[in-house]
């Protein structure tokens, strides 16, 4: 199979390309952005746990 591509095809070829890089480093973006905020969540949640082991109270989160 041999494909020709004229400069209008490259050209849009090319506008693709960048459009897919941005749609991912977008998607990158939020997945860091949401690792950050359950490592956030997880932190809060142990201090919660240590102070409840600390001061005897016992709390079941359901």
């Amino acid at each position: 199979m041999n494909m020709h591509f004229d400069e209008k095809d490259m050209g849009n070829l090319e506008q693709l390309l960048e459009s897919l890089i941005k749609m991912v480093g977008k998607a990158n973006n939020n997945v860091e952005n949401l690792q950050k905020r359950v490592a956030q969540l997880e932190s809060v949640l142990r201090e919660q746990h240590m102070e409840c082991r600390e001061h005897g109270r016992v709390r079941v989160f359901s």
